[in-house]
């Protein structure tokens, strides 16, 4: 009976100990996101996912100069629809000939102007990265946070381009530079400005050049979600 009793006072001591354990356990902390991350989030990275099509036409204006092309994307299937002045092309980026490897090109740059702040992450394997707190940006000449994206020398469309991104510290790109071949001097400098919210998606609208001269803008932005 003595044995049974201790028994019974040895578990109570040790269900109590347990419990004590569990109740004095710090939370574990949540992983820190990387620059690349709170760039992306920034710009609604977490409702990508809901993206079932894009449509957007992207304009430049040059001096007294007027270009502009539409694309429907479908992400999910990867089918892109090039509509310009001259033609209308449909093709899927898995399987392209020779004609819509071309087009693909415009496609490629046209996106990347578009949503930039989200494609950096998911280009992070095929390219470097360099944060520095402090810097310059090339027209407001304000100090911003930068960021530094080079990629790597072979493969896609621009082998071993590298592009500056100014932001606060709400993590919305403000200005960039793009240096062709990694070059040290700009081989464009614009804002990014007029932001608009698609579906939960942050989009600049509007980037020029600090004499207003270059002007590169998206208009009929439209997004359908699952």
């Amino acid at each position: 009976m003595a044995k049974y009793f201790s028994a019974c006072i040895l578990f109570t001591i040790l269900f109590i100990s347990c419990k004590e354990t569990k109740k004095t356990e710090s939370p574990q902390p949540e992983k820190e996101l990387t620059i690349l991350e709170k760039i992306a989030y920034a710009n609604g990275y977490e409702n990508w996912n809901k993206v079932d099509e894009l449509k957007f036409t992207f304009n430049v204006d040059r001096d007294t100069s007027h270009f502009e092309r539409t694309w429907i994307w479908k992400p999910k299937t990867n089918q892109v629809t090039a509509i310009s002045a001259e033609d209308t092309l449909v093709y899927n980026r898995k399987d392209m000939d020779s004609t819509a490897y071309k087009t693909n090109g415009g496609f490629i740059n046209d996106k990347y102007w578009l949503i930039a702040p989200i494609n950096i992450l998911w280009d992070k394997d095929g390219s470097t990265n360099e944060f520095t707190p402090s810097a310059e940006a090339p027209i407001s000449k304000t100090s911003m946070q930068k960021l530094t994206v080079v990629y790597k020398q072979d493969g896609g469309y621009t082998p071993g381009d590298a592009y500056d991104f100014y932001f606060g510290d709400d993590y919305l790109i403000k200005e960039w530079v793009f240096r062709k071949g990694n070059q040290a001097e700009p081989s464009m400098s614009t804002t990014w400005e007029d932001y608009t919210d698609v579906s939960g998606l942050k989009i600049a609208k509007m980037h020029q050049n600090e004499d207003g001269s270059f002007k590169l803008y998206f208009t009929n932005l439209k997004v359908k979600t699952n």
